[in-house]
């Protein structure tokens, strides 16, 4: 845990679990608490297990710094997403909060909870793409949380399972569980509504959104959810059963050289997860406490929670790889090899009349195999098994990069509306992609983009409907709201070609086995 510091607490501390603190005041009606413990911390003995209660402190607890992320690899200062180094350690179980500066207890201001992504192995609650400070000025509370990552987070073994009580794995998602707890019992102390939570997420935030829909822990902790490019509900997320995951947890085990659960938390985390790099691991366990299934067992059943989903995927993100092709010939050769007898009608729906069409085709097949129909197999299942509506959209923006500018994990002529590339606008946050260096000539056209998205999230935040207009999901005419260049509801992208894209006869280099994620934003 962060230090206590013996200086005198600022004006206006807050009670929370644990004790008092009080945050900063960031200028321009919004004020600011970072770093707020709402676990103790997950190392020594504590090392895979669940998120235990915070440990209560003396006087006032000084909420003016960003906490370490969970431990993880870094981001390199040339990559896309790179917003500055940060701290990483196991103690890492801190979020953040956001809100207007004049809230007062008992204001009951709707409250957004932000998870981050990043393929349940990177991701901060303090990167600034994700900051809450845009938002909380128009009248909402913005709270960002942390949770454990890669093997630290989400790790089985038959040892962790006797000493669970016959379950393990699955402990970053408890953290998240345990964060939304915290803010059920400390967010009226900022002005927010305990009542009024909506869960956002993107990647494998949106992921841990979904699942959270389906967790019988989480009953109770929002109002509304809503989740970009990432669900539980397609082959690139299932959860698997406590065996195989078990199995995995005994193969790092023994790569590690080590004979237990006991000696594997002797060993510095660092070196978990630099061994753990090259033994294969499925994030998601069938639990049976927090995942008692998979996502359209659960729905089928009637045992998700049961709230309104804003969700939505991007023109050109794709997680999986067909392998290459540049012509007409190579791309119907593509789909034979990949879908056997489905080739011809999938052809038909993702047409190529030229090889100048070729790889916009492909991309579009990538894309719906992956993420699209994730995304639609989520709305599907909310409105064939619940009450509440979804509402869906497809953005399409190419951000306009500043001339000349290069990244090591991202082709600005190629990326097009990529994975990852409306949590700018939809959070008000544009200027953090400049951070550091120049990289977006943004313009007129962004800004009118950004105010209209970062306006729906706050609409659907306040009343459960993001837009005017905007058409609940149907799956016999499904419609999705185009955020784009232009902003209109248009006829959800190939939704008809979508089960012919599922069960490939052919797994291709890249195409994620059941199980796996692969998406990292």
């Amino acid at each position: 845990m962060l230090a206590m510091l013996a200086a005198p607490a600022l004006a206006d501390p807050v009670r929370v679990d644990g004790g008092l603190i009080d945050g900063k005041d960031l200028g321009h009606g919004v004020r600011g608490w970072f770093g707020v413990p709402f676990a103790a911390p997950p190392v020594r003995d504590l090392r895979w297990k669940p998120p235990q209660p915070v440990v209560a402190w003396d006087g006032v607890f000084h909420a003016d710094r960003f906490a370490p992320m969970c431990l993880q690899s870094l981001r390199a200062r040339t990559m896309n997403h790179y917003f500055g180094n940060e701290a990483t350690s196991e103690d890492c179980l801190y979020l953040n909060a956001w809100a207007p500066g004049d809230a007062r207890p008992g204001a009951r201001l709707p409250v957004i909870v932000w998870i981050y992504g990043g393929a349940f192995n990177v991701g901060s609650a303090s990167m600034a793409n994700y900051a809450g400070a845009n938002l909380a000025r128009d009248g909402v509370v913005y709270v960002s949380i942390a949770y454990r990552v890669g093997p630290l987070g989400f790790l089985a073994h038959p040892g962790l399972t006797a000493e669970g009580g016959g379950h393990s794995g699955n402990y970053g998602l408890m953290d998240q569980v345990a964060a939304l707890q915290w803010v059920q019992r400390n967010v009226a102390a900022f002005g927010g509504d305990p009542a009024n939570v909506t869960v956002m997420g993107q990647s494998a935030g949106s992921m841990s959104v979904s699942l959270l829909q389906i967790d019988p822990g989480a009953k109770g902790l929002f109002a509304r959810l809503a989740g970009m490019s990432g669900s539980a509900h397609g082959r690139m997320l299932t959860p698997v059963p406590l065996a195989r995951a078990e199995a995995q947890g005994v193969a790092l085990q023994q790569a590690l050289g080590v004979g237990s659960v006991e000696a594997m938390r002797d060993l510095p985390g660092d070196r978990v997860l630099a061994v753990a790099a090259g033994v294969p691991r499925d994030p998601i366990v069938i639990d049976g406490v927090h995942i008692t299934g998979t996502a359209p067992e659960v729905f089928a059943a009637h045992r998700q929670n049961d709230v309104p989903v804003l969700i939505g995927f991007t023109r050109d993100e794709r997680f999986a790889s067909l392998g290459p092709a540049s012509t007409v010939a190579g791309y119907r050769a593509v789909l034979a090899r990949t879908f056997g007898a489905r080739a011809g009608a999938i052809f038909a729906a993702y047409p190529a009349q030229a090889d100048a069409d070729v790889g916009r085709a492909l991309v579009d097949v990538m894309r719906d195999m992956s993420v699209g129909s994730q995304m639609f197999n989520w709305a599907g299942a909310n409105a064939a098994h619940g009450t509440q509506p979804a509402f869906a959209y497809h953005f399409t923006r190419r951000q306009p990069y500043a001339a000349g500018i290069t990244f090591s994990d991202h082709d600005p002529a190629t990326a097009g509306a990529y994975h990852s590339g409306e949590v700018p606008y939809f959070l008000r946050n544009l200027d953090s992609l400049n951070l550091f260096r120049k990289t977006r000539d943004w313009g007129e056209p962004d800004y009118r983009l950004r105010d209209t998205m970062s306006g729906m999230i706050l609409s659907f935040a306040r009343s459960g409907r993001p837009a005017p207009g905007w058409p609940a999901f149907d799956p016999q005419a499904p419609k999705v709201m185009l955020l784009g260049d232009t902003v209109k509801v248009a006829e959800w992208p190939n939704w008809k070609a979508l089960p012919l894209l599922a069960d490939p006869v052919a797994t291709q280099p890249g195409l994620p086995a059941a199980g796996g994620a692969r998406p990292r934003d």
